[in-house]
C-alpha cells in the first residue's frame, strides 16, 4: 500500500491563463508527495479516481489542474469544495502505457531508444495519443506511426509530421 494524504480543497481559478481551474494543495502535503525527481501524483477527487496529474507551482501556491472533463464529471463549480487524496505516482512514465504501445516498444529497439531519449512530458504526450484510442487495432496503428516517425525524424518529435504518419497508418 502506498502512502497517501487527503485534504479538503476548493476549486479556484487563476485570472491569467487558459489553464485556470485548479485546486490549491497545501505546501506541507505537496512537499511530502515530491522529491527532486517526482512531481507526478495519483489524484482521487471525492473518492473517484485515480487521475494522473502533476503538482504544479505558481509563485506562492502548489496546485493541481482540474480540466473541464473533471469539472463536469464531479459537478465542480468555482469555489466548490472537493475532497482530494494524493498518492505518489510510481509509474515509469507518469501515465499507464497501453499494452499495444508497450509491445511495439519491446519489438522495436531503434524506436524504443528514440522514445526513451524524449523528455518525460513528450513521452507522456505520445502515450496519451495511444491511450485515448479505444480500438486495439487503432492503438497498434497509432503506435506503429509514432515509432516510425521517431525513426524517420531521428528522434525529433514534430507533431505535424507525426499526424501525417498517423493518417498514413490509419489508411493501411
Amino acid at each position: 500500500m502506498s502512502f497517501s494524504l487527503e485534504f479538503v480543497g476548493t476549486l479556484e481559478k487563476f485570472d491569467f491563463n487558459h489553464w485556470h481551474y485548479h485546486v490549491p494543495v497545501p505546501e506541507s502535503i505537496a512537499m511530502q508527495m515530491m522529491d527532486e525527481n517526482h512531481r507526478r501524483v495519483l489524484v482521487w477527487l471525492n473518492d473517484q479516481g485515480p487521475y494522473r496529474m502533476a503538482l504544479l507551482k505558481s509563485k506562492e501556491t502548489w496546485y493541481i489542474l482540474i480540466n473541464l472533463e473533471l469539472r463536469k464529471k464531479h459537478l465542480l463549480e468555482y469555489e466548490s469544495p472537493v475532497t482530494v487524496r494524493l498518492e505518489r505516482d510510481h509509474s515509469e512514465f507518469g501515465h499507464e502505457v497501453p499494452e499495444e504501445f508497450q509491445v511495439m516498444l519491446d519489438q522495436d529497439e531503434e524506436g524504443n531508444a528514440f522514445f526513451r531519449k524524449l523528455t518525460p512530458g513528450k513521452q507522456r504526450s505520445l502515450i496519451y495519443l495511444v491511450t485515448k484510442v479505444k480500438n486495439p487495432d487503432s492503438r497498434i496503428r497509432k503506435s506503429l506511426a509514432i515509432l516510425h516517425h521517431l525513426k524517420v525524424a531521428n528522434g525529433i518529435l514534430d507533431f505535424k509530421q507525426l499526424n501525417g504518419w498517423i493518417k498514413h497508418y490509419n489508411n493501411l
